[in-house]
This record gives structure tokens, sequence and C-alpha cells, in this order.
């Protein structure tokens, strides 16, 4: 006879999605479909207005690996609940197989600590540039922007492997339904007919790694650089270092508020219905405010994505004045 996590295995999960509201699933596609349309588009115009400037400062190349996570962050989750909202026909749930759902969780979980590690970075570089003005050049150079990006990347990596591991080694009997879109870890945690607390030492370990270590590194950061802003007379400079700092500051307290609220707690507090429509907002909106508040912020930025537009406007003006007759 086979265990239950064996049939777990060999028959997959069923992701609930939205199906049980089925009068609102094109209402509900009409608006993730928009949303996702603007963040790629978003986050697309943000790669190529970096990409189009001939020497890019190091906020620039962090701005840029910031884009191209939250792009496969995105491309993760929505298209496959775009698809299942679209596809009729599906009573309890859309399949998912084991191996694809273990693959889902594993991007997912690696992107999202990958950011979280970038943001530390980005924290550092913010310091050295307040901090240390005179050696900002000499410090944070293209090389050590491209080692830090590089150990972003693999950190979120090794920790995503060894959590995916964890929690899908453990039991999961009884009903195959995640009352979620895709393969998130507290709806597997749910699932799991364990109720030990050992069995949540894995995330936690992972929250310890991707928030706690990263959070601290932040608050390191800006502690000194608010020592710093302390010691400058002029008003003018104050301000000025400190708008600095404002877009990254908005956005670490937007992935960090999200994370934090639905991943550092104990199994006993999950609510499925609850975490589902919390998932849908940082699954969709959050990736969708980045580009906003990185382009209403960032003077860099914002003259990088004039130029690529009115690039872009000037040829398609000259496409129209060919093809008229």
């Amino acid at each position: 006879m086979a265990s239950p996590g064996n049939a777990t295995m060999s028959c997959g999960f069923l992701l609930q999605g939205f199906s049980e509201f089925p009068h609102l699933r094109p209402a509900l596609f009409l608006l993730l479909l928009t949303v996702h349309l603007a963040t790629l588009g978003g986050n697309l115009l943000i790669l190529v207005a970096v990409a189009s400037v001939p020497s890019r400062p190091p906020m620039l190349l962090f701005l840029c690996q910031l884009s191209a996570i939250e792009l496969c962050y995105t491309l993760v989750v929505v298209p496959r609940s775009l698809a299942d909202l679209a596809a009729p026909g599906f009573g309890k749930g859309s399949p998912i197989s084991f191996l694809g759902c273990a693959a889902q969780m594993q991007m997912f979980v690696a992107l999202g600590g990958a950011e979280c590690f970038l943001l530390a970075a980005m924290a550092y570089d913010r310091y050295v540039a307040i901090c240390h003005p005179l050696r900002y050049a000499a410090v944070v150079t293209p090389g050590l922007c491209a080692r830090l990006a590089l150990a972003c990347c693999l950190g979120g990596l090794a920790v995503s492997v060894g959590l995916t591991v964890a929690v899908f080694h453990l039991p999961f009997c009884g009903s195959r339904l995640l009352v979620h879109f895709f393969c998130d870890i507290t709806a597997l945690l749910h699932l799991a007919c364990t109720q030990s607390y050992a069995d949540e030492l894995p995330l936690l370990g992972t929250c310890l790694v991707l928030l706690l270590l990263p959070a601290v590194l932040i608050l390191a950061s800006y502690g000194a650089i608010a020592a710093a802003l302390r010691r400058l007379r002029s008003p003018q400079g104050r301000r000025k270092a400190a708008s600095t700092c404002a877009s990254h500051l908005t956005v670490t307290f937007l992935h960090y508020g999200c994370a934090t609220f639905m991943y550092v707690r104990p199994k006993a507090s999950y609510s499925p219905r609850r975490d589902r429509t919390l998932a849908l907002v940082y699954t969709n909106i959050t990736p969708l405010l980045y580009p906003l508040i990185y382009s209403l912020r960032n003077r860099e930025i914002t003259a990088a994505i004039r130029r690529v537009l009115g690039r872009w406007r000037g040829r398609a003006e000259a496409w129209v004045r060919v093809c008229e007759p």
C-alpha cells in the first residue's frame, strides 16, 4: 500500500485558485491581466532605460537587477493563474504535478530571497554614498556590484533549495486541494498532516536567513546614515541626502512588511483564504508599485525613461511619415 507522501508525489496537487467564485472569474482575469501587463511594461521599461545609459552608476545597476527579479517573480506566478482563470471546466481546482509545484515554490522563494539580499546591498550602496562620498567611486565599483548581484542570486537559490527539499519531504495526507492560486509555503504547510513544531523549523530558518540577516544589515546601514545626516549642518544638504534613500526605504518596507506578515508566524495562525487574498496583493500589486516608486523618486531613472520614450516616439513618428501616401 502506498504511503500518503508517495500518493501525493504520484498524483500531485489541485490549485483551487478562485474556482469557488465562478461569476467573478472573468472580471478577476481582466484585472490581473491588466496589472500583469502594466508590471511587465514598467519593469521592461526600466531595464531598457538603464541599458540605454552610457555610464551606469552603481545604483542603476542595482535597480536593473531589482527590475529583472520582479519581472521573473511575477512570471513565476501570474501566467499560470491567468491560465487557470481562463480555462473552463475545472471544478474544485487546477491540477499541478508534484515536481511542478516544487519547482514553482523553489523559484518563488529564490527570487524573493535574492530580492531581500539585493535590498541589503542597495542599503550598503546608500551608506557609502552618504557617509563616505569621496571614497564612493573607489569602493562601489562595477566589479563589486557584479559580485554582490551574483551573491544575492546564489544566496536566494541556496536557501530556496534547502527549504523546498524540507517542505516536500513532509507527508501530505488527506485532501490534495491547495486553497491558493500557486504553490506557496503556507498553503503546503497547512496541507501537511503533521502537527509538530519541528516541521516549522525549516521555514523559521529560512526567515532568519532571508529576512533577519538582510534586515540587520539594512538597519545598520541606515543607522549610520541617520548619524551622518544629524552631523550635516545644511538643511538643504540633509534633505537632498535623505531623498536619495526615500525610494529604497519605501520598497524595503513594502517587501519586508508583506514577507514578515505572511511567513513569520506559527502554522496555527494560517488562514488559507485570507493568505490567498494577501498573496494576490503581494504577487501582483507590489511588483507594479516598484517601477512607479523608482521612476517617480530617482532622477536618473526618470531622465533615462524620458530619453527612451522620446526615442520611441521619434521612431514612431518617422514610421508614420514613411507610411503616409
